[in-house]
């Protein structure tokens, strides 16, 4: 009994996280589409963007939202849902980790000095990122076609073969070799977007300490401080670290499931709390390091305090 309700418990925390994420991202969605419209947006905007929508998506194919529920209304066949869910699930996920690798990317080619080789590359930003996203999407949603074929509702009668990933779907039996090579392609690209996504942040940090040394060496360290790159630098650093931790935590959880052929009700939740950790957290740092962000909250406050004074 204890158990059950402390799950209970874990599970109302998922569903406040769920409901607190997709919030947070609908209001930077909203933000940066009109950015993108209506005014003249710089060039992480529209990669900002894109993975915000992707992190709306996240949550919204997650078991502890409301989508699930409009499947189960609309009766539509548990088979099916499976397939849709899982695969829009790992469509997001590959997403997310591409387009944080490019925005890590593009941000070391904005930050680089005049005479180094990526500073060649500034100009053709633009160009480079459409091409970039247009591949990226393309990419993952052939990458992650062939799990369709191994997931399927959950079947009471052949329990004992099937792994179970949510509370109605699981993965059907596949022999060792074709798991092993999902899993060694999968390892693959995220092992190799991790790796750049850490070489980038190196090369960021060690530009930004040697324009912290110039600028001691000239007296100038309040320019640094107000600088708009070096605040932009900051937040994306932050975010890849915290994104490659809780990659890490949650590629180790579902290779050893995986592996094992076996989860674990506890597990999962683990699992989902760390998966939905990163697109939680990456609109409050955003939000928060982005002054155009900041003046349109401020301005919101003044606007509705005004009117609560006069009403």
């Amino acid at each position: 009994m204890d158990s059950l309700s402390s799950l209970s418990a874990i599970e109302n925390i998922l569903y406040f996280q769920a409901g607190f994420g997709v919030l947070a991202n609908m209001f930077l969605l909203v933000f940066y589409v009109f950015i993108i419209l209506g005014h003249r947006p710089k060039p992480m905007d529209v990669i900002s963007c894109q993975l915000t929508f992707v992190h709306i998506m996240m949550f919204l194919t997650g078991e502890n939202f409301w989508l699930a529920d409009i499947f189960e209304s609309l009766n539509i066949e548990n088979d099916f849902k499976c397939k849709a869910t899982f695969y829009t699930k790992r469509v997001m996920r590959g997403l997310s980790i591409c387009i944080t690798c490019l925005l890590s990317v593009f941000q070391a080619v904005m930050i680089s000095h005049r005479n180094s080789f990526l500073a060649k590359f500034k100009h053709k930003l633009k160009k480079y990122m459409i091409n970039a996203l247009f591949y990226i999407w393309s990419f993952n949603l052939s990458f992650s076609s062939n799990l369709i074929f191994y997931v399927s509702g959950f079947n009471n009668m052949s329990q004992n073969n099937q792994l179970k990933v949510t509370k109605s779907c699981s993965l059907l039996p596949m022999n060792y070799i074709i798991r092993g090579l999902i899993l060694t392609m999968t390892t693959s690209r995220d092992m190799f977007l991790v790796g750049v996504m850490l070489t980038t942040n190196a090369y960021m940090v060690i530009i930004l300490h040697r324009h912290q040394r110039q600028c001691k060496h000239l007296h100038s360290m309040s320019h640094l401080r107000a600088s708009p790159e070096k605040r932009a630098t900051q937040t994306i650093l932050l975010l890849v670290v915290f994104f490659v931790v809780m990659y890490w935590v949650d590629f180790i959880i579902s290779s050893m499931s995986v592996l094992l052929w076996m989860y674990d009700p506890v597990i999962m939740i683990v699992q989902k709390f760390v998966v939905n950790a990163y697109p939680t957290i990456i609109p409050l740092v955003q939000m928060s390091s982005d002054k155009r962000i900041i003046n349109v909250v401020k301005t919101g406050i003044l606007s509705a305090t005004r009117f609560f004074f006069k009403t």
